[in-house]
């Protein structure tokens, strides 16, 4: 059985920083394309970055774009979306889903989410 799971969410000041991770079982996440979402509340997901497997190949949302970075931790077989300067607005959800390439939208396996909440 596979599963996702997310983590690091929590509250953050507006300006603050997190680092979510994601972590994988029944599947090697090293051999997976990781792309990170974010649900806000009555709103489907969004993209807000995505890793490869080949080294260098990231893509990230424009808004988010010099602020975020994503990164694979291979030893631990994890994938970190390491997140600064929040913006209030940014409070939401945040996913981790395995897919086969980041030019894929269909999503193999996604974890059940991070709340991540920026406010004051």
């Amino acid at each position: 059985q596979v599963q996702l799971v997310e983590s690091g969410g929590g509250l953050a000041q507006p300006g603050g920083s997190l680092t979510l991770s994601c972590e994988a079982s029944g599947i090697t996440l090293n051999r997976w394309s990781v792309r990170w979402l974010r649900q806000y509340p009555g709103e489907k997901r969004e993209e807000v970055s995505c890793i490869s497997t080949s080294v260098g190949s990231v893509y990230y949302e424009d808004d988010v774009n010099g602020r975020f970075t994503v990164s694979r931790d291979n030893a631990k077989g994890t994938v970190l979306l390491q997140m600064n300067n929040l913006k209030p607005e940014e409070t939401a959800v945040y996913y981790c889903a395995a897919v086969r390439s980041c030019d894929n939208t269909k999503h193999n396996y996604v974890g059940q989410g991070t709340q991540v909440t920026i406010s004051t």
